[in-house]
């Protein structure tokens, strides 16, 4: 795709990069047919396409407003686009540049300013943690709409750490929301991998990934916080030379931190410890494989029903690993299943979307959950918190993650 940069952007890293990305568009319309937002909406501004358009238009001088802005907000970035793309176009990034730019020219309106202020800051700050036990202490009074991000709360054995001392270790990132709402995620992750034989370590200064403060248009906080994990993480790896993976058991957390690369790549100070961050960061489900064999004398043998499988976009477009959850999960003796028609469209969580955007996101939650019913699940699983709980919020079925599945199966 022809493009001429306005002169605003022509000497800047977003702007070269943007247009870099924009040449590959060939306009073919493939990213149409598998984008969310379009399926429901039926408007070309509402995929891909239309707002590749909107963006090379402000790149090129236009003045965006209002409309171009509520266009580019009801992206999910669920990049389900870049798996369909036969040109390989970078639109998650480029619709972070676009963001970017826009929201720095067009102003919201307060309510919607305070919104994203109370999401970004509360997400990752110490403060969420208690404010999640007031909300689960008084969740029958809490209004439904609120009452729908606030899990029930859980159990003792959700604070139960293995001790042993493995000769295989890996990192955990713990995230910013999950040891607060799900804290039974990051739990069940170290009890399996001890089971097979890997110790799990912490670095206590690692929080947020960085994608809640970047999705909302705040770039410098997100690089902040991408910045403040490596200084984490790096006296850790030192330390322990012999450490072989950062492990993610949150895809969303996954998909940005193997991007920490790109996103410091001009940063000289972190530049190259970024590039070996990525290099390090491994979704849970990549180490599968080599638990396999350790596991399967540990784990109770199982003659339950079917388990739904929902594949996060973060790790199936993101991450593009597809397949390995439903592989190993079946090789461990579950019975296994994915919808038959969609099993490639987002749920609709999407991080803050359905706070930001909950109408649409509810219709993809309910399109979702529709497509599952048939498989007719004992349980739901999945490997994204967000997922999770937005699942959980439309049904009656347990949703949990696929590695709470084998936790509760461990002998």
């Amino acid at each position: 795709m022809q493009t001429t940069l306005a002169p605003e952007f022509q000497n800047t890293t977003e702007g070269k990069t943007a247009e870099e990305i924009l040449r590959r568009c060939v306009h073919c319309g493939f990213c149409t047919a598998t984008c969310p937002t379009y399926q429901l909406l039926g408007d070309e501004l509402d995929g891909p396409r239309g707002r590749i358009y909107l963006m090379k238009q402000v790149l090129e001088g236009e003045t965006p407003t209002r409309k171009t802005q509520e266009h580019l907000d009801r992206c999910l970035t669920c990049r389900n686009c870049e798996s369909t793309c036969p040109s390989g176009v970078q639109y998650g990034q480029l619709l972070e540049i676009g963001r970017n730019i826009v929201e720095a020219k067009v102003e919201r309106p307060a309510e919607e300013r305070r919104k994203r202020w109370l999401l970004k800051e509360g997400l990752t700050s110490r403060a969420f943690a208690p404010a999640m036990k007031l909300g689960q202490l008084f969740r029958p009074l809490v209004p439904g709409a609120l009452k729908d991000k606030i899990p029930t709360r859980a159990g003792k054995r959700a604070h139960q750490w293995p001790t042993r001392q493995h000769k295989r270790k890996v990192l955990l990132l713990l995230g910013c929301v999950q040891p607060a709402m799900m804290p039974n995620i990051n739990s069940a992750t170290a009890r399996v991998l001890d089971a097979a034989g890997v110790q799990t370590l912490v670095a206590d200064g690692a929080g947020c990934c960085g994608a809640v403060r970047s999705h909302l248009s705040d770039h410098e906080g997100g690089l902040a916080d991408m910045r403040r994990n490596i200084d984490a993480w790096w006296p850790v790896l030192k330390a322990e030379p012999g450490i072989e993976a950062i492990v993610m058991n949150a895809s969303g957390c996954g998909v940005t931190v193997k991007e920490y690369g790109q996103s410091l790549k001009h940063d000289p100070e972190y530049a190259e410890k970024a590039a070996r961050i990525s290099e390090l960061t491994r979704d849970l489900s990549e180490l599968l494989p080599s638990l396999i064999p350790t596991l399967k004398t540990r784990l109770n043998k199982r003659s339950g029903g079917t388990v739904a499988y929902h594949p996060p976009c973060t790790l199936q477009h993101g991450q593009q690993l597809r397949g390995g959850v439903e592989a190993g999960l079946r090789e461990l003796g579950l019975r296994v299943e994915t919808a038959a028609c969609e099993s490639h469209l987002c749920c609709g969580s999407a991080g803050t979307y359905s706070v930001l955007q909950p109408e649409l996101s509810r219709q993809l939650r309910d399109r979702k959950l529709a497509n599952l019913a048939p498989l007719q699940a004992e349980t739901i699983v999945s490997a994204n918190i967000g997922c999770i709980q937005h699942l959980q919020s439309g049904t009656a079925v347990p949703v949990q993650h696929w590695v709470e599945l084998l936790d509760a199966q461990l002998r």
